[in-house]
């Protein structure tokens, strides 16, 4: 299928050639059909697979350019401001010939402009849920003109705790005849009771595909006790030649306490979690992305989504809590078929979480040990023999952590 075949406007079509996108991915080919349809859409597809094309597409078809002073017709509401910030750019680089007015509202910064830009009016706001009931509250933005509703991470969404905003969100959007579109990497149980009854007899397009480490990323884990963590990072981090690392903390204010630390020992670093203000995690993003810092500390909130290429190093300070959210962070690294490095250092009261990651992936780890660190007690390294079995194998071949590129 091409995208000519998929019924776009002229000017859609010329912005997807200009892109350079020769063919629709499955997820885009899957969804676009019903939503130029008018159908309610729930759209599932791991993350990188084209979901955001897969609805602002046909959005901006179905919008046709601005209606000057006309209410909002569209809302995108996804979990974070940078990816609220980044569906903006979607829609900006699409509509550039029907020229839609785009209002990009989110928290951590002023509400002069965004009042300014929904006065003047917007035909698309993309939003994250706190700020814009904020507006709603304000009653300096209204849902009732809502015709197309976009629900965008909705699995991250619910993670994050905004629940209840959705929910208040979506009944506030009181056009009947309104189109609801949800798109999420996973549709889980508590997904479904959300939309149950927001959604008027939905298409469902699912893409089956499996969650798995990219084969270009080479992830290793590395036992240590839990005094001795940010010791065993420095050590990993000086073994490296690092050009662009990101470190993942499970807490904000491990998060912080990584970063000040990494700074005091010189290292170029900054910090990334929701509880800093969007200029500070604006100016981290932008100088990481330049090349300016070379370490990034961030919460999970960079492991999905964000367009950061040619990241080198992963490392996760912390296991995650849902084994998924591993698969989100090492591929950070090894994209666009570039190789990447990943390693993982594990506590002891953490192996139940490396254990659930591997059942997740369905292989075992390598598991190493730093031989010029100086470890308080020997690390208790799993022989390959005692691993619970696997579908598949890696390759274990000597890492490059541990030694100079």
């Amino acid at each position: 299928m091409t995208f000519q075949e998929l019924g776009l406007a002229p000017s859609l079509l010329e912005a997807i050639d200009v892109s350079g996108y020769t063919e629709p991915t499955p997820i885009q080919a899957g969804a676009i059909p019903h939503i130029l349809s008018g159908r309610d859409v729930i759209g599932s597809a791991q993350t990188g697979t084209g979901k955001t094309a897969a609805f602002a597409l046909p959005a901006l078809h179905i919008l046709d350019g601005h209606r000057k002073g006309a209410a909002p017709r569209c809302l995108v509401l996804g979990p974070t401001r940078e990816l609220a910030a980044q569906v903006e750019g979607q829609f900006k680089k699409y509509g550039q010939s029907s020229a839609p007015k785009c209002c990009l509202i989110h928290g951590g910064v002023g509400y002069g402009k965004q009042r300014d830009e929904l006065a003047a009016g917007a035909d698309v706001v993309i939003a994250t849920p706190g700020r814009l009931l904020d507006h709603v509250q304000q009653k300096t933005m209204s849902l009732d003109s809502i015709e197309l509703l976009i629900l965008d991470e909705v699995d991250r969404m619910l993670d994050m705790g905004f629940i209840d905003d959705v929910k208040r969100i979506i009944r506030s959007c009181r056009n009947k005849k309104r189109q609801t579109l949800l798109f999420s990497a996973t549709v889980s149980e508590d997904i479904k009771r959300l939309i149950k009854g927001s959604l008027r007899d939905p298409v469902e397009v699912a893409i089956s595909i499996k969650i798995s480490p990219a084969e270009t990323v080479k992830h290793e884990v590395y036992p240590v006790g839990a005094m001795q963590k940010f010791d065993l990072l420095i050590a990993l981090i000086d073994q490296m030649e690092v050009d662009s690392m990101i470190i993942f903390c499970r807490m904000k204010v491990g998060a912080d306490r990584i970063t000040r630390w990494l700074q005091e020992r010189g290292l170029s670093c900054g910090a990334m979690h929701s509880n800093l203000p969007q200029k500070a995690r604006t100016k981290a993003l932008e100088q990481f992305k330049d090349g300016k810092i070379k370490i990034l500390v961030a919460t999970d909130i960079a492991s999905r989504g964000l367009d950061i290429a040619n990241v080198t190093h992963v490392i996760n300070y912390d296991v995650p809590e849902h084994p998924e959210d591993y698969v989100h962070r090492i591929g950070r690294t090894g994209r666009a078929q570039r190789e990447g490095d990943a390693a993982t250092i594990v506590a002891p009261d953490e192996q139940s979480k490396l254990d659930a990651i591997e059942r997740f992936i369905e292989q075992q780890i390598p598991q190493r040990k730093l031989e010029s660190f100086n470890y308080f007690h020997e690390p208790i390294i799993r022989a390959a023999e005692d691993a619970k079995p696997k579908r598949r194998r890696r390759n274990s071949a000597s890492s490059k952590f541990g030694r100079r590129r």
